[in-house]
């Protein structure tokens, strides 16, 4: 039976194993290029995956004009851009800036929010208000662009994720309650200040950090003698003007992510892998166009369309290879990069998983599997279980078991199994 591998982020290390980092984060963005294997690399900040139609048509020209014709989704509902030219990041920037993508110089890579998809249109503002927040902080950009904003509408769905700070609504848009990191405990605060609250939480994190002097980059990685403090947290808010209740223990909600299909006035559609072609992408912008006019890329690589069922729009999505409905075998298979576009990869996962699915030996309902080049695991599921395949120098390990990769699909169907969510 496959190991139920645990939503443990990479970044989050134990109090025990204290992180002292030696550099600053060179995480890329849009404006800062990494050099991959397949070419340049633009990591586009969406927050809260928010993106109008026509947003989303200029990144699918984006994806033409310099990169590989493909975009790719993030666990953090991001865009990436690969296979980018050098000296392409001018023409990139300019694109971008005029569709309204990019923010003030130095703010670009702190833009780290992700948001209920399915949340309704008071969860957007506050996303809006909170980037609107941070893009006007010179603290902010002290920030690095792994700390990560969860807005969640209170089902919990983004709460799993692992945020440094979390916004959880009420169902009355009364209340809000604002959370660091893991802490059992947490404060509640009026909505209408819980964006303002999140930038605090931040800037508390950086006081920490900077009384810390090892660098960390999230919440999880101070040491244990600056590790943030919901009473100090309420009195910060209160010195800010900010009425505040510290909660002892606060809920921990959780709702799985959305699957394929309709969902009220929404509906939500997969790019096998979390990777559409230029084409692929401007249908989902065209489709939204006629519907809300909006696309909310979420945080497990897919794209919800706001607003009423689009009905041929959705038959023209799944004719061109997208998954609008909950029973695809594509829903339980995940990947990082893997080859050509990353050196460290000792495979082309993407291609042996796709030679897998076609065989026909997954399932809808089946423990999501990631395929891994390596074992760093990149990309890997985060708030679920997952099952761990990872590529060696002979072939694969499932479950830390060597597999030869004709054995695979056999292995996997006899291995597969559904479980609940881990460490929820």
């Amino acid at each position: 039976m496959l190991a139920a591998m645990p939503p443990q982020p990479p970044s989050a290390a134990s109090r025990d194993e204290p992180v002292i980092r030696d550099r600053g984060d060179a995480c890329p963005g849009a404006l800062r290029l990494h050099a991959a294997d397949d070419g340049y690399l633009a990591r586009v900040r969406i927050p809260g995956g928010l993106l109008t139609a026509a947003q989303a048509a200029v990144l699918g020209d984006a994806a033409d004009r310099f990169g590989d014709g493909h975009l790719e989704l993030t666990s953090r509902g991001n865009v990436q851009l690969r296979g980018l030219a050098d000296g392409c990041g001018a023409g990139l920037a300019e694109l971008l800036d005029g569709a309204g993508l990019l923010p003030a110089p130095g703010h670009e890579r702190v833009r780290n929010i992700v948001a209920t998809p399915l949340g309704g249109p008071r969860l957007a503002d506050r996303v809006r208000e909170l980037d609107r927040l941070l893009c006007a902080s010179t603290r902010a950009t002290g920030l690095s662009g792994r700390f990560l904003f969860a807005l969640d509408d209170g089902r919990g769905d983004v709460a799993a994720l692992d945020p440094d700070v979390t916004v959880f609504g009420d169902g009355d848009g009364h209340r809000a309650v604002v959370r660091l990191g893991a802490a059992v405990d947490a404060v509640e605060v009026a909505a209408g200040d819980a964006a303002r609250a999140a930038l605090l939480a931040a800037e508390y994190f950086l006081d920490a950090a900077d009384a810390a002097g090892t660098r960390p980059w999230r919440v999880a990685e101070l040491p244990a003698g600056q590790a943030l403090d919901g009473g100090e947290f309420a009195r910060r808010l209160a010195a800010a003007g900010i009425g505040a209740v510290r909660l002892p223990e606060a809920a921990r909600p959780y709702a799985p992510p959305p699957r394929p299909g309709v969902h009220g006035d929404a509906l939500c559609v997969l790019p096998p892998l979390g990777r559409p072609d230029s084409a692929q992408w401007r249908l989902l912008a065209e489709v939204a166009d006629t519907a809300g006019g909006e696309l909310r890329v979420t945080p497990w690589r897919s794209v919800v369309l706001p607003g009423p069922d689009p009905g041929d729009g959705r038959a023209l999505l799944a004719a061109a290879g997208l998954v609008t409905g909950p029973d695809s075998p594509w829903l339980s298979v995940t990947a990082c990069t893997g080859r050509p576009g990353c050196a460290k990869s000792l495979a082309d996962v993407r291609a042996d998983a796709r030679a897998v699915v076609r065989e026909g030996r997954t399932d809808a309902a089946a423990l999501p599997v990631h395929w891994s080049g390596c074992a760093r695991r990149c990309g890997h599921p985060r708030g679920t279980a997952w099952a761990d395949l990872v590529a060696t120098p002979d072939g694969y390990e499932l479950d830390g078991r060597p597999t030869p990769f004709a054995d695979l699909a056999a292995a996997l169907t006899a291995a597969r199994t559904t479980t609940t969510p881990a460490s929820q």
